[in-house]
């Protein structure tokens, strides 16, 4: 791993391999994936989710702590299937901090795929709660193509709003601290932790009680009409991430209309139509890369761009990862991420405290 800007490590970046440092059985999981995903997709633009709910492994919440996580489901709006699970580390260290920062964390799959109670989700936030310690809250937004944008961003907003409110306080412990609230998200839940967190960030969007202060964007989904040079490198060898997988999502993401193609600002973020972000109060960005991540280009333009816009971002680099690695936990970079993102949000925490 190679970080860029942040937290003055002293690393270098590792040459670049000639395949993805990942084991076998990884890769097998990986290869299952993206083949469901394929058979999943329809020629009419819509998605089989019967054949998904087959192979999707789901779990349920638990209020009874396992690995010291307990977690409960929070409907927010059930006219629209609005919730989230909430993760509530109860070790020992976190019982006896004075505060806890709040981390809301929104799941990837393109957003046509997957949900907040998945197994894998699931078991990532744990870690982020059990690890950093944080109060975790995992949004189960609506997806595409049968809830198309902005759907998705308003439901992740919807839950800052729910939080903020003071009549729901009582389903958070006592010593969360919603004045170190974080977004995470990691593919494209990714991008809708930087649209929920630029409209948090908007004047208009005033909470009484809750702050965002820092942003971590895990392999975000962005994209372009450009075809990268990393797009077609990895072609082939990309198993998980190809253009004609992001293209049809994309397509099933957007509404039909003018200007809604692939360079609209909510998918080219640093792109010809980009927003002017200079004058807002941006948080904090985090941002990884993965060396086989057929993104990669487009998350390292979004991170110039954060810094060309007068905001503070990190780049975190993981050269011979793939896309989506740091949910196999059999992998040390993924332990490595988790700690990595646990540093970061200690350190924006601590500007809170001295002020």
């Amino acid at each position: 791993m190679a970080q860029q800007d942040a937290f003055a490590n002293g690393q270098q970046k590792k040459p670049s391999a000639s395949s993805p440092g990942i084991p076998w059985r990884t890769r097998i999981v990986l290869s299952l994936v993206s083949a469901v995903t394929d058979y999943s997709r329809r020629q009419n633009g819509t998605v089989n989710r019967r054949l998904l709910n087959i192979f999707g492994l789901k779990t349920p919440s638990n209020p009874n702590p396992v690995n010291g996580v307990k977690s409960f489901d929070v409907t927010v709006d059930p006219s629209r299937n609005l919730w989230f699970r909430l993760f509530v580390p109860t070790t020992d260290e976190s019982r006896n901090l004075i505060s806890l920062p709040i981390l809301v964390f929104f799941h990837g799959g393109g957003f046509v795929y997957l949900s907040a109670d998945t197994k894998t989700y699931d078991a990532v936030c744990r870690r982020f709660a059990r690890k950093t310690p944080a109060v975790v809250v995992s949004v189960n937004y609506r997806l595409a193509p049968e809830h198309r944008y902005p759907a998705q961003y308003d439901d992740g907003f919807d839950v800052l709003k729910f939080l903020d409110n003071e009549n729901n306080r009582g389903i958070l412990p006592e010593n969360v601290d919603l004045n170190c609230c974080f977004l995470a998200g990691d593919s494209a839940g990714g991008n809708l932790a930087h649209h929920v967190a630029k409209r948090a960030s908007e004047l208009t969007s005033k909470f009484d009680s809750l702050k965002v202060i820092g942003l971590v964007a895990i392999q975000p989904f962005f994209g372009g009409e450009e075809r990268t040079e990393a797009e077609s490198r990895l072609a082939g060898i990309d198993v998980l991430v190809s253009v004609p997988r992001t293209d049809w999502m994309w397509k099933a993401f957007l509404p039909p209309g003018e200007g809604m193609d692939r360079d609209h600002e909510v998918i080219n973020v640093s792109g010809p139509r980009a927003v002017d972000i200079s004058k807002l109060e941006f948080p904090a960005t985090m941002v990884v890369v993965g060396g086989f991540d057929s993104l990669q280009d487009w998350q390292r333009r979004y991170y110039e761009w954060l810094k060309k816009s007068g905001k503070e971002a990190y780049l975190s680099e993981y050269p011979t990862m793939v896309h989506a690695f740091y949910i196999f936990p059999e992998l040390p970079e993924s332990t490595q991420l988790i700690l990595e993102i646990k540093d970061f949000i200690h350190k924006q925490c601590s500007k809170v405290v001295k002020n």
